[in-house]
């Protein structure tokens, strides 16, 4: 797999990393190591710190440590040598370790990998969720270049979380009245209830590298960094109403979901509302009290607000949008699934997806 990571300056030994901060500042590390030491680092940037002086700090404090410093230790380090009236703004200590990792390869950003980008095609629903764990796996093991593949599907369809209860989550009658086919995901989070055309859903296959030094809620927002700059240009301004809500000003529009692979393979995926039936939506899921308690909403309903009506746009124009900024953004190709890789879903669903024993892992 082609990779572009960070490598040494034309100056001998020198190593150079960089961090922009989501809405924020770029964070530039220069350094050395010797002897498995950080050696004659040099923080810089279009940041702002007071004092001055705190830069200095911030050099001696990161001089010395073993370049096998964990992102926590590196950023504790920053901290703990800060003179107590330091202003830091746009960016932080954590930022700063991200930039050190990133001289040091341990690190990645978007750029230093080439991405792929699989457009959408009609797939059952466990097939797409057998996919999910197969391509995470693959681009874990170095076998895939790093991938956005958007999905597609016909029947009627509820994709509850990793860890959800069937019965607590899902109503029978209602599944048997429209004809639900019910998934179980390798992630966490809520149940996505989906038609065909009615959301958008998409998945991102990342080596962990991308993600080191972000914080777990932190890596939500910056993974789907993209997604907002395309909603935007077609007129909607989106945000993340923590931890894995998407929303805008006029309600909810989508919510993400994580998983991370002993590999180094992660998958984080999305699920948006397009034009969501939400009478049909809460007669499949319980979506009890407890759920809307923090939402500042006593209805399930007003809690989906479809693209559809914010964009006037057809769905299928949204993911041409999202796909275009996507690859200019980062230099995507388009790809494909391959024979192997279907084989190999297939046979999951065989195994695992499909059965009951999954299904029912957690009644």
């Amino acid at each position: 797999m082609t990779s572009r990571l960070a490598s040494p300056d034309s100056d001998a030994g020198r190593l150079h990393g960089e961090f922009k901060v989501p809405g924020g500042k770029l964070v530039v590390v220069d350094c050395h190591v010797a002897d498995g030491k950080l050696a004659e680092v040099s923080v810089s940037g279009d940041f702002f710190l007071e004092p001055d002086e705190a830069l200095q700090d911030i050099n001696r404090a990161l001089t010395g440590l073993p370049a096998e410093s964990t992102p926590g230790d590196l950023a504790a380090a920053v901290t703990a040598a800060l003179p107590a009236d330091a202003i830091l703004f746009g960016f932080s200590a954590e930022a700063v370790a991200i930039a050190v990792r990133r001289a040091l390869s341990k690190a990645t950003g978007w750029l230093d990998h080439q991405w792929e980008v699989i457009p959408p095609s009609v797939l059952p629903t466990h097939l797409n969720v057998a996919l999910d764990e197969v391509l995470t796996e693959e681009v874990g093991a170095g076998r895939r270049n790093p991938t956005l593949r958007f999905w597609d599907w016909e029947e009627p369809s509820v994709v509850i979380g990793s860890f959800q209860s069937m019965r607590n989550e899902v109503d029978p009658a209602g599944v048997e009245k429209h004809g639900i086919t019910v998934v179980r995901r390798i992630s966490g989070g809520g149940a996505m209830f989906m038609e065909a055309g009615n959301c958008i859903t998409y998945s991102l296959y990342l080596p962990q590298t991308l993600v080191d030094g972000i914080s777990f809620a932190d890596s939500y927002a910056f993974l789907d960094a993209w997604v907002m700059a395309a909603l935007e240009k077609l007129g909607i301004t989106a945000f993340y109403v923590p931890l894995n809500d998407i929303a805008t000003e006029q309600g909810k529009i989508g919510g993400a979901a994580q998983k991370r692979l002993a590999n180094g393979g992660m998958l984080h995926h999305v699920t948006m509302s397009y034009d969501i039936d939400a009478d049909k939506m809460v007669e499949v899921l319980r979506i009890g009290k407890e759920k809307l308690s923090d939402k500042g909403t006593r209805s399930a309903k007003k809690r989906v607000d479809p693209l559809r009506r914010q964009s006037g746009l057809p769905r299928d124009a949204i993911i041409k949008a999202m796909q275009d900024v996507f690859t200019e953004r980062y230099g995507a190709l388009e790809s494909r699934i391959t024979d192997a890789e279907l084989a190999a879903a297939q046979e999951r669903v065989r195994s695992k997806f499909g059965t009951d024993d999954w299904l029912f892992r957690i009644p």
